[in-house]
């Protein structure tokens, strides 16, 4: 094989990845930036909750439909529009300020820019994912080897992301960060425009049945009637509620109280960077361990991680379980991309990743309504406590989960 022809074949998975990049680092800005914005105003661990739980809340709506949205419309169309309307969600919030001032960037509006960017962002996520098994196939890559770098990648996204932003932040401050923010949208609309990959167009009208709705309905019965794949989206939806809090608000509410947006920067770039290589690393662990173990592993390490965090420890300390953290959990998306991957039929992967996704999403809201009015009244020690304990035995009910058993049997995709 030609060196020409071999960067032919890795031309789609490059282009997907360089994607998943921009539009992660763009959200790994706005994580940053937005809880900034707020806590800067009123100082109130609630405000950032209500703008934390204006991003989540619309994902589970938005997540079911973005996945409709792919199989029906194409995985590359949905993948562009969807970046495009993230962006311009984003770059509203200095247009705003430039045309009325920076006054009129409050709660409120912040609250619902966040909304609006929820409801865009998963159509994209979810059409790069359900190319990635064409991309692994045309690069002669197997899709636990795809699945390890899209989520490298996208750990990585939010390691520049978080940590760009926090010195943007100190720079230009949090109104202006959202400029570069918008800018990363751009560069994946770019990359996606340039992909040429078969399944990736416009849908074969003849496998789908129904409308929209209908197709929504087939796709969560399809998860509800599997069993491991049932499974996995009940572990990943408490753990998700336990988890999120912890990067959305408690961490942002400490540091804030702090002054100290870059040392926030640093700690969102740990959890990515185990995370990174966490992803990475599973590449080579999936030849050497069972699914059922790496996940294991996972959820019990992080109870443990997240209640030393408890404690609130020197920031080096807080750094080191971070790394932890996000290494454990690294492995996790690519296992769940796997098991979706081949357990769904291509006409249905769309719903099946939206379904699933939406499912986790829907936790988010729920930790966050607690966590929030939880800092204010009895302080971050017990907050996270409230959070690391039931993530503890999260991991010990796990171990007596029969379905988590057929993560290692293998499944071909329904006809």
């Amino acid at each position: 094989m030609t060196q020409k022809s071999a960067l032919s074949r890795r031309g789609p998975l490059s282009l997907i990845l360089f994607a998943a990049l921009m539009a992660g680092a763009g959200n790994g800005i706005s994580i940053v930036a937005f809880p900034w914005l707020v806590l800067q105003r009123t100082g109130s661990a609630l405000d950032a909750s209500i703008v934390a739980m204006a991003g989540t809340l619309p994902l589970l709506a938005a997540t079911l439909l973005a996945g409709a949205a792919v199989d029906f419309i194409g995985r590359r169309p949905v993948s562009m529009i969807s970046d495009a309307l993230s962006g311009l969600s984003v770059a509203a919030v200095p247009v705003l300020a430039l045309i009325f001032g920076a006054d009129v960037i409050n709660v409120a509006v912040l609250a619902g820019l966040a909304a609006l960017g929820a409801l865009f962002d998963p159509a994209g996520m979810t059409a790069r994912e359900t190319m990635l098994p064409e991309a692994a196939t045309r690069a002669g890559w197997s899709l636990d080897q795809a699945n390890s770098a899209y989520e490298a990648i996208f750990n990585l996204a939010y390691i520049v992301g978080p940590g760009i932003g926090g010195l943007l932040i100190a720079t230009l401050g949090g109104i202006n960060t959202m400029w570069v923010t918008a800018g990363t949208f751009v560069l994946s609309i770019l990359a996606i425009s340039a992909l040429r990959l078969e399944g990736a167009g416009k849908p074969d009208p003849s496998v789908l049945t129904g409308g929209v709705w209908a197709g929504i309905a087939e796709g969560l019965r399809f998860v509800w009637n599997n069993r491991v794949l049932r499974t996995l989206a009940i572990v990943d939806l408490t753990a998700t509620g336990l988890y999120m809090p912890m990067e959305s608000v408690l961490f942002p509410k400490y540091f804030t109280d702090r002054n100290e947006p870059a040392q926030l920067g640093w700690v969102l770039m740990a959890l990515s960077v185990g995370g990174l290589i966490g992803a990475v690393g599973y590449a080579v662990l999936s030849k050497f361990m069972r699914k059922r173990t790496v996940m294991l592993i996972a959820v019990l390490t992080l109870g443990v991680a997240m209640t030393a965090i408890a404690f609130l420890p020197p920031l080096p300390v807080i750094l080191v379980l971070c790394v932890v953290v996000g290494f454990v959990y690294g492995p996790i998306a690519p296992i769940y991309n796997y098991v979706m991957q081949t357990r769904a039929p291509q006409h249905l992967r769309g719903r099946v990743v939206g379904v699933m996704g939406s499912l986790a999403y829907a936790a988010g809201p729920l930790g966050l309504i607690v966590a929030g009015p939880l800092a204010d009244q009895t302080g971050l020690h017990t907050t996270f406590l409230a959070l690391s304990i039931p993530m503890l035995l999260l991991g010990v009910v796990a171990v007596f989960l029969p379905a988590l058993r057929d993560l290692d049997e293998p499944a071909a995709p329904p006809a």
